[in-house]
């Protein structure tokens, strides 16, 4: 019997330093100091800026895609201030409309607001990536809980730019989006 118990606590242990190391040096572990310098430079107001097309796909919980989606944006600054509406069309014929209220402060900082963002988000821009962290409240037709996003978004030589962003609801991993994000043609 105590040989189990033994086995069961060294089991736990492991689990526990498994957890633990995911979570210090996996995707939730980035920080934007890691990409302090790297090129090319990720500017918000010229890269994020005017009519923008997405396309994405949404994985659920073991991993396996679940959603794809389109949308367009338009992001509009005045100063440090803007506005970006997202139109989602999801292939399952669901429709979605999101509004963006960014200000961006002179050191990176990033304040966001959306009507489905209890509280807003905090993020920052650095070299050629971008973090938002911010709560989601899911629409009441998805159950209408509130999970937790770490928003990624990086700059690629291109000028494209990939969106990951994983969801956690009592800190499991719960959806995990990736998108591309680039200018609309015309």
């Amino acid at each position: 019997m105590e040989d189990l118990l033994y086995a069961g606590l060294g089991a736990g242990a492991a689990m526990t330093l498994v957890a633990a190391r995911q979570h210090l040096s996996g995707f939730i572990g980035q920080r934007p100091r890691d990409y302090r310098g790297q090129l090319p430079v990720f500017d918000l107001r010229g890269h994020l800026a005017g009519d923008l097309l997405m396309e994405g796909v949404i994985f659920g919980p073991t991993g396996r895609a679940s959603s794809r989606f389109v949308a367009e944006a338009r992001a509009t600054w005045a100063g440090n201030r803007c506005v970006m509406t997202e139109e989602f069309r999801y292939e399952s014929g669901r429709t979605q409309r999101r509004e963006w209220r960014l200000t961006l402060g002179n050191d990176g900082a990033i304040r966001a607001e959306a009507d489905d963002v209890p509280g807003g988000g905090r993020g920052w821009q650095s070299g050629n990536a971008v973090l938002l962290r911010y709560p989601i409240r899911l629409p009441a037709d998805a159950g209408g809980h509130v999970l937790k996003v770490t928003d990624w978004m990086y700059l690629t030589p291109g000028g494209t730019i990939m969106n990951r962003s994983q969801f956690h609801k009592f800190g499991i991993k719960v959806a995990e989006l990736v998108a591309s994000i680039r200018p609309r043609a015309a």
